[in-house]
């Protein structure tokens, strides 16, 4: 795990849309205490602002400025998507929702864009069978 980040992981979303996969993150960090219920609608206006599409099949919904009064505790949500979503115009097979609090979790950004720069490192991530075969492929990026 990342200091002071909680990693919530997912291998089967089952959201369809963008909105819904928004939605599936929100839900994820907000179960696990990292945010309160109204960093859902921070990480909508977010969106609406700007697209969290980053390439390479991910896309990483995250809260305005105004919404990081609602992050409790740093969080990733990364959940895997069977089909891809359309996001924008482009194909999402993996969205991480995001809660940073106190900057702990700029690392962890780090982290996401080392792993998610080559495509060979998210044929990788596709082809994960558990949830600890994804935890794994981040503890390696951490590591070198």
């Amino acid at each position: 795990m990342i200091d002071k980040v909680i990693e919530l992981i997912r291998i089967n979303g089952v959201a369809k849309s963008r909105d819904e996969a928004i939605a599936e993150a929100a839900s994820m960090l907000i179960e696990a205490g990292a945010v309160t219920a109204e960093y859902r609608d921070s990480m909508f206006d977010r969106e609406s602002s700007v697209s969290t599409y980053m390439g390479n099949l991910l896309a990483i919904p995250h809260g305005t400025h105004e919404g990081a009064g609602k992050v409790l505790k740093s969080a990733l949500a990364i959940i895997r998507y069977a089909q891809p979503i359309e996001w924008d115009g482009n194909e999402v097979r993996f969205v991480i929702g995001i809660a940073g609090r106190d900057g702990t979790h700029l690392d962890a950004l780090g982290t996401i864009a080392q792993i998610f720069s080559e495509m060979e490192t998210v044929e990788t991530l596709l082809d994960a069978a558990t949830e600890e075969e994804i935890l794994d492929q981040f503890a390696q990026a951490r590591a070198e």
